[in-house]
Protein backbone atom coordinates (compact mmCIF):
# COMPACT_ATOMS: atom_id res chain seq x y z
CA UNK A 1 0.00 0.00 0.00
CA UNK A 2 1.16 3.17 -0.56
CA UNK A 3 2.46 5.51 2.25
CA UNK A 4 1.46 8.88 1.55
CA UNK A 5 1.01 12.46 3.56
CA UNK A 6 -2.04 12.55 5.58
CA UNK A 7 -5.02 14.06 3.41
CA UNK A 8 -5.66 16.42 6.06
CA UNK A 9 -2.18 18.50 5.84
CA UNK A 10 -4.06 19.97 2.69
CA UNK A 11 -7.97 20.20 3.52
CA UNK A 12 -10.17 23.15 3.44
CA UNK A 13 -7.90 26.37 5.24
CA UNK A 14 -10.95 27.38 7.02
CA UNK A 15 -12.58 24.33 8.76
CA UNK A 16 -14.92 25.58 11.46
CA UNK A 17 -13.82 26.25 14.85
CA UNK A 18 -16.29 23.38 15.64
CA UNK A 19 -15.53 20.72 12.92
CA UNK A 20 -13.79 18.61 15.81
CA UNK A 21 -13.51 15.52 13.00
CA UNK A 22 -11.35 18.01 10.37
CA UNK A 23 -9.39 19.11 12.94
CA UNK A 24 -8.62 16.99 15.54
CA UNK A 25 -5.73 14.96 14.23
CA UNK A 26 -4.05 18.41 13.81
CA UNK A 27 -4.23 19.68 17.25
CA UNK A 28 -3.53 15.94 18.60
CA UNK A 29 -0.01 16.17 16.75
CA UNK A 30 0.75 19.62 18.27
CA UNK A 31 2.51 19.05 21.18
CA UNK A 32 4.61 16.85 18.63
CA UNK A 33 5.08 19.63 16.15
CA UNK A 34 6.10 22.16 18.78
CA UNK A 35 8.89 19.80 19.79
CA UNK A 36 9.97 19.52 16.09
CA UNK A 37 9.79 22.96 15.57
CA UNK A 38 11.99 23.97 18.62
CA UNK A 39 14.16 21.68 17.24
CA UNK A 40 14.89 23.39 13.65
CA UNK A 41 14.61 26.92 15.55
CA UNK A 42 17.75 25.30 17.95
CA UNK A 43 19.74 24.21 14.78
CA UNK A 44 19.77 27.19 12.92
CA UNK A 45 20.43 29.33 15.83
CA UNK A 46 23.57 27.39 16.80
CA UNK A 47 24.68 26.80 12.92
CA UNK A 48 28.08 27.99 12.21
CA UNK A 49 27.62 27.89 7.98
CA UNK A 50 30.68 27.13 6.08
CA UNK A 51 31.53 28.89 3.21
CA UNK A 52 32.48 26.89 -0.34
CA UNK A 53 34.82 27.93 -2.22
CA UNK A 54 32.47 27.19 -5.19
CA UNK A 55 29.25 29.88 -5.20
CA UNK A 56 26.32 27.81 -4.05
CA UNK A 57 22.86 27.21 -5.74
CA UNK A 58 20.25 25.90 -2.97
CA UNK A 59 16.65 24.57 -4.31
CA UNK A 60 14.12 23.42 -1.41
CA UNK A 61 10.77 23.73 -0.23
CA UNK A 62 9.18 24.35 2.69
CA UNK A 63 7.34 21.29 3.32
CA UNK A 64 7.51 18.09 2.80
CA UNK A 65 6.57 16.41 -0.27
CA UNK A 66 6.74 16.68 -4.44
CA UNK A 67 7.12 20.38 -5.32
CA UNK A 68 8.83 20.29 -8.36
CA UNK A 69 12.26 21.03 -7.22
CA UNK A 70 14.00 18.51 -9.04
CA UNK A 71 13.12 19.88 -12.36
CA UNK A 72 13.48 23.39 -11.38
CA UNK A 73 17.64 22.45 -10.57
CA UNK A 74 17.46 20.77 -13.57
CA UNK A 75 17.08 24.15 -15.18
CA UNK A 76 19.05 26.08 -13.43
CA UNK A 77 21.94 23.59 -14.26
CA UNK A 78 21.20 24.17 -17.91
CA UNK A 79 21.04 28.23 -18.01
CA UNK A 80 24.70 27.93 -16.02
CA UNK A 81 25.70 25.85 -18.67
CA UNK A 82 24.58 28.39 -21.45
CA UNK A 83 26.25 31.03 -19.37
CA UNK A 84 29.64 29.12 -19.50
CA UNK A 85 29.41 27.51 -15.95
CA UNK A 86 30.03 24.14 -15.32
CA UNK A 87 27.47 22.88 -12.66
CA UNK A 88 27.81 20.13 -10.23
CA UNK A 89 24.61 18.64 -8.53
CA UNK A 90 25.17 17.94 -4.41
CA UNK A 91 22.35 16.00 -3.27
CA UNK A 92 21.27 13.84 -0.39
CA UNK A 93 20.70 10.66 -1.80
CA UNK A 94 17.61 10.02 -0.63
CA UNK A 95 16.96 6.15 -0.86
CA UNK A 96 20.36 4.94 -1.41
CA UNK A 97 22.44 3.12 0.56
CA UNK A 98 25.88 5.50 -0.41
CA UNK A 99 26.41 8.07 2.60
CA UNK A 100 29.41 10.01 0.90
CA UNK A 101 30.96 12.50 -0.14
CA UNK A 102 30.37 10.00 -3.67
CA UNK A 103 30.46 11.03 -7.15
CA UNK A 104 27.89 9.16 -9.22
CA UNK A 105 28.74 6.99 -12.04
CA UNK A 106 25.69 6.23 -13.86
CA UNK A 107 26.67 4.12 -16.13
CA UNK A 108 27.83 1.54 -13.06
CA UNK A 109 25.00 2.80 -9.72
CA UNK A 110 22.00 2.09 -9.39
CA UNK A 111 19.02 3.71 -7.35
CA UNK A 112 19.49 1.39 -4.29
CA UNK A 113 23.46 2.56 -4.50
CA UNK A 114 22.85 6.43 -4.78
CA UNK A 115 19.03 7.11 -4.99
CA UNK A 116 16.98 7.80 -7.83
CA UNK A 117 16.93 12.05 -8.13
CA UNK A 118 20.56 11.14 -8.21
CA UNK A 119 20.80 9.16 -11.32
CA UNK A 120 18.19 11.20 -12.90
CA UNK A 121 19.54 14.35 -11.77
CA UNK A 122 23.44 13.39 -13.83
CA UNK A 123 21.83 12.99 -17.17
CA UNK A 124 22.67 16.76 -16.63
CA UNK A 125 25.51 17.34 -14.58
CA UNK A 126 27.99 16.02 -12.29
CA UNK A 127 26.66 14.97 -9.08
CA UNK A 128 28.09 14.26 -5.31
CA UNK A 129 26.03 12.30 -2.82
CA UNK A 130 26.64 13.48 0.39
CA UNK A 131 24.88 13.10 3.65
CA UNK A 132 27.31 15.77 4.79
CA UNK A 133 26.83 18.17 2.96
CA UNK A 134 30.13 20.50 4.05
CA UNK A 135 31.63 17.48 3.69
CA UNK A 136 30.14 17.10 -0.41
CA UNK A 137 31.15 20.83 -1.34
CA UNK A 138 34.66 20.46 -0.17
CA UNK A 139 34.72 17.39 -2.63
CA UNK A 140 33.10 19.16 -5.18
CA UNK A 141 35.27 22.15 -4.68
CA UNK A 142 38.66 20.19 -4.73
CA UNK A 143 37.67 18.93 -8.47
CA UNK A 144 41.26 19.07 -10.15
CA UNK A 145 39.66 17.25 -13.23
CA UNK A 146 39.72 18.39 -17.05
CA UNK A 147 36.74 20.17 -16.43
CA UNK A 148 36.44 21.26 -12.63
CA UNK A 149 33.16 22.43 -11.34
CA UNK A 150 32.56 26.37 -11.11
CA UNK A 151 29.40 26.11 -9.13
CA UNK A 152 27.62 23.79 -7.17
CA UNK A 153 23.65 23.30 -7.40
CA UNK A 154 22.14 22.10 -3.99
CA UNK A 155 19.13 19.87 -4.61
CA UNK A 156 16.94 20.72 -1.74
CA UNK A 157 18.72 21.36 1.91
CA UNK A 158 16.85 24.68 2.17
CA UNK A 159 16.63 24.11 5.91
CA UNK A 160 20.39 22.44 5.88
CA UNK A 161 22.28 24.96 8.21
CA UNK A 162 25.65 23.64 7.38
CA UNK A 163 26.42 25.17 4.48
CA UNK A 164 25.97 28.75 3.25
CA UNK A 165 24.35 29.11 0.33
CA UNK A 166 24.69 32.03 -2.36
CA UNK A 167 21.66 32.01 -3.65
CA UNK A 168 18.08 29.83 -1.75
CA UNK A 169 15.04 29.32 -3.88
CA UNK A 170 12.17 27.69 -1.86
CA UNK A 171 9.64 26.10 -4.27
CA UNK A 172 5.99 25.78 -3.42
CA UNK A 173 3.37 23.35 -5.07
CA UNK A 174 1.24 25.92 -6.44
CA UNK A 175 -2.23 23.90 -6.13
CA UNK A 176 -1.62 23.01 -2.95
CA UNK A 177 0.11 25.83 -1.21
CA UNK A 178 1.31 25.47 2.22
CA UNK A 179 -1.65 23.32 3.15
CA UNK A 180 -2.50 23.85 6.94
CA UNK A 181 0.85 25.51 7.48
CA UNK A 182 1.39 23.78 10.37
CA UNK A 183 4.79 22.33 11.02
CA UNK A 184 5.16 18.09 10.91
CA UNK A 185 3.81 16.11 12.24
CA UNK A 186 0.84 18.34 12.45
CA UNK A 187 1.33 19.88 8.96
CA UNK A 188 3.40 19.89 5.58
CA UNK A 189 5.69 22.24 6.66
CA UNK A 190 9.21 21.42 7.52
CA UNK A 191 9.86 24.29 10.05
CA UNK A 192 8.12 27.30 11.41
CA UNK A 193 7.18 29.22 8.17
CA UNK A 194 8.60 32.10 9.68
CA UNK A 195 12.15 30.98 10.03
CA UNK A 196 11.83 29.48 6.72
CA UNK A 197 10.83 32.51 4.96
CA UNK A 198 14.01 34.22 6.49
CA UNK A 199 15.97 31.74 4.72
CA UNK A 200 14.88 32.17 1.31
CA UNK A 201 15.67 34.56 -1.58
CA UNK A 202 12.58 33.57 -3.98
CA UNK A 203 10.01 31.71 -4.01
CA UNK A 204 9.27 29.92 -7.20
CA UNK A 205 5.20 28.76 -7.46
CA UNK A 206 5.26 25.71 -9.35
CA UNK A 207 1.33 24.97 -10.63
CA UNK A 208 0.50 21.62 -12.32
CA UNK A 209 -1.39 21.45 -16.14
CA UNK A 210 -4.72 21.06 -15.48
CA UNK A 211 -5.18 22.80 -12.17
CA UNK A 212 -5.72 26.05 -14.24
CA UNK A 213 -4.54 29.54 -13.13
CA UNK A 214 -6.55 30.66 -10.09
CA UNK A 215 -4.74 27.93 -7.79
CA UNK A 216 -1.32 29.14 -8.39
CA UNK A 217 -2.00 33.09 -8.46
CA UNK A 218 -4.16 32.84 -5.20
CA UNK A 219 -0.86 31.18 -3.62
CA UNK A 220 1.51 33.22 -5.27
CA UNK A 221 -0.85 36.36 -4.67
CA UNK A 222 -0.61 35.62 -0.81
CA UNK A 223 2.79 35.15 -0.20
CA UNK A 224 3.78 38.00 -1.91
CA UNK A 225 2.27 39.67 1.03
CA UNK A 226 4.26 37.74 3.83
CA UNK A 227 7.42 37.52 1.59
CA UNK A 228 9.83 40.76 0.74
CA UNK A 229 11.52 38.95 -2.20
CA UNK A 230 10.63 37.93 -5.59
CA UNK A 231 7.67 35.49 -5.72
CA UNK A 232 8.10 33.87 -9.52
CA UNK A 233 5.12 31.81 -11.04
CA UNK A 234 6.35 28.48 -13.22
CA UNK A 235 4.69 25.31 -14.55
CA UNK A 236 5.75 22.16 -15.31
CA UNK A 237 5.40 20.94 -18.83
CA UNK A 238 5.21 17.57 -20.35
CA UNK A 239 8.09 16.91 -23.13
CA UNK A 240 5.72 14.19 -25.41
CA UNK A 241 7.35 13.83 -28.35
CA UNK A 242 6.88 10.52 -29.82
CA UNK A 243 4.32 9.33 -27.15
CA UNK A 244 0.98 10.05 -28.75
CA UNK A 245 -1.31 9.66 -25.31
CA UNK A 246 -4.45 11.42 -26.90
CA UNK A 247 -6.89 8.99 -26.43
CA UNK A 248 -4.34 6.29 -25.26
CA UNK A 249 -5.33 3.69 -22.47
CA UNK A 250 -2.45 4.31 -19.96
CA UNK A 251 -1.77 2.61 -16.66
CA UNK A 252 0.01 5.12 -14.34
CA UNK A 253 2.82 4.07 -12.61
CA UNK A 254 4.10 6.12 -9.46
CA UNK A 255 6.26 6.41 -6.53
CA UNK A 256 6.84 9.85 -5.93
CA UNK A 257 5.45 11.85 -3.28
CA UNK A 258 2.89 13.77 -4.88
CA UNK A 259 1.41 11.82 -7.94
CA UNK A 260 -1.45 13.83 -8.43
CA UNK A 261 1.16 16.41 -10.68
CA UNK A 262 1.89 13.44 -12.59
CA UNK A 263 -1.61 12.63 -13.57
CA UNK A 264 -2.33 16.09 -14.25
CA UNK A 265 0.35 15.66 -16.50
CA UNK A 266 -0.91 12.82 -18.26
CA UNK A 267 -5.09 14.51 -18.16
CA UNK A 268 -3.50 17.38 -19.99
CA UNK A 269 -1.79 14.98 -22.90
CA UNK A 270 -5.58 13.67 -23.76
CA UNK A 271 -4.38 10.30 -21.84
CA UNK A 272 -7.04 8.01 -20.40
CA UNK A 273 -5.99 6.67 -17.64
CA UNK A 274 -7.90 3.61 -17.01
CA UNK A 275 -5.62 2.63 -14.07
CA UNK A 276 -2.95 3.99 -11.29
CA UNK A 277 -0.11 1.76 -9.80
CA UNK A 278 0.72 4.27 -6.70
CA UNK A 279 3.41 3.69 -4.91
CA UNK A 280 5.39 5.30 -1.99
CA UNK A 281 7.96 7.88 -3.11
CA UNK A 282 11.27 6.15 -3.48
CA UNK A 283 9.52 3.09 -3.24
CA UNK A 284 12.17 0.06 -4.30
CA UNK A 285 10.08 -1.96 -6.83
CA UNK A 286 10.75 -5.60 -6.16
CA UNK A 287 9.78 -8.66 -8.28
CA UNK A 288 6.24 -8.89 -6.79
CA UNK A 289 5.45 -5.37 -7.62
CA UNK A 290 6.55 -5.67 -11.62
CA UNK A 291 4.44 -9.06 -11.52
CA UNK A 292 1.08 -7.03 -10.33
CA UNK A 293 2.11 -3.55 -12.75
CA UNK A 294 2.76 -5.77 -15.82
CA UNK A 295 -0.44 -8.28 -15.17
CA UNK A 296 -2.85 -5.38 -14.47
CA UNK A 297 -1.68 -3.41 -17.91
CA UNK A 298 -2.26 -7.08 -19.33
CA UNK A 299 -6.19 -7.20 -17.93
CA UNK A 300 -6.39 -3.35 -18.62
CA UNK A 301 -4.91 -3.69 -22.49
CA UNK A 302 -3.16 -0.49 -21.33
CA UNK A 303 0.37 1.00 -22.04
CA UNK A 304 2.38 1.48 -18.70
CA UNK A 305 3.29 4.92 -18.62
CA UNK A 306 5.60 6.24 -15.56
CA UNK A 307 8.03 9.40 -14.59
CA UNK A 308 11.44 9.32 -15.11
CA UNK A 309 12.36 9.07 -11.33
CA UNK A 310 10.45 6.13 -11.11
CA UNK A 311 11.89 4.40 -14.09
CA UNK A 312 15.60 5.07 -12.71
CA UNK A 313 14.96 2.80 -9.66
CA UNK A 314 14.40 0.48 -12.31
CA UNK A 315 17.99 0.17 -13.90
CA UNK A 316 20.04 -2.50 -13.38
CA UNK A 317 16.94 -4.64 -12.86
CA UNK A 318 16.79 -8.29 -14.37
CA UNK A 319 13.60 -10.93 -14.19
CA UNK A 320 10.17 -8.96 -13.87
CA UNK A 321 11.96 -5.56 -13.05
CA UNK A 322 13.42 -5.57 -16.47
CA UNK A 323 10.21 -6.30 -18.10
CA UNK A 324 8.89 -3.66 -16.79
CA UNK A 325 11.62 -1.60 -17.65
CA UNK A 326 11.10 -2.25 -21.00
CA UNK A 327 7.45 -1.88 -21.30
CA UNK A 328 7.35 0.96 -19.26
CA UNK A 329 7.27 4.29 -20.78
CA UNK A 330 8.95 7.78 -19.05
CA UNK A 331 7.59 10.77 -19.56
CA UNK A 332 9.75 13.50 -19.09
CA UNK A 333 9.25 16.77 -17.85
CA UNK A 334 10.24 20.60 -18.03
CA UNK A 335 9.83 24.02 -16.06
CA UNK A 336 8.17 26.67 -18.26
CA UNK A 337 8.32 30.60 -17.39
CA UNK A 338 7.11 33.69 -18.49
CA UNK A 339 9.98 35.75 -20.37
CA UNK A 340 9.54 37.87 -17.50
CA UNK A 341 10.25 35.38 -14.54
CA UNK A 342 12.52 33.34 -16.89
CA UNK A 343 14.80 37.10 -16.81
CA UNK A 344 14.39 37.44 -13.04
CA UNK A 345 15.76 33.88 -12.29
CA UNK A 346 18.66 34.34 -14.59
CA UNK A 347 18.98 37.65 -12.97
CA UNK A 348 18.89 36.22 -9.26
CA UNK A 349 21.53 33.38 -10.64
CA UNK A 350 23.88 35.83 -12.64
CA UNK A 351 23.80 38.10 -9.30
CA UNK A 352 24.36 35.07 -6.70
CA UNK A 353 27.61 34.45 -8.91
CA UNK A 354 28.73 38.10 -8.93
CA UNK A 355 28.29 38.64 -5.31
CA UNK A 356 30.21 35.28 -4.23
CA UNK A 357 33.08 35.64 -6.56
CA UNK A 358 33.61 39.38 -5.29
CA UNK A 359 34.03 38.23 -1.54
CA UNK A 360 36.60 36.39 0.33
CA UNK A 361 36.03 32.63 0.37
CA UNK A 362 37.16 30.64 3.61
Amino acid sequence: MPVREPGWWYGPQNVPENDHQKRWPAAALGPAAGVWAWAARRRQARAQPVRSALPVICVGNFTAGGTGKTPLSILIAQLLVRAGERPVFLTRGYGGRVRGPYRVMPSLDTAADVGDEPLLLSRYAPVIVARDRVAGARVAAADAGISPPTVIVMDDGLQNPGLAKDLTLAVVDGRRGLGNERVMPAGPLRAPLDMQLGLADAIVVNTPPGAGNTPGHYVAADLRQRFQGPVLEVTVEAVAEGLQLEGARVLALAGIANPARFYALLDALGADVVGRAEFADHHAFNESDASRVLEEARRLDARIVTTEKDWVRLVGRGGRLAELRERAETLPVRIALSPRDAERLSSLVEAALIRHRKGSVA
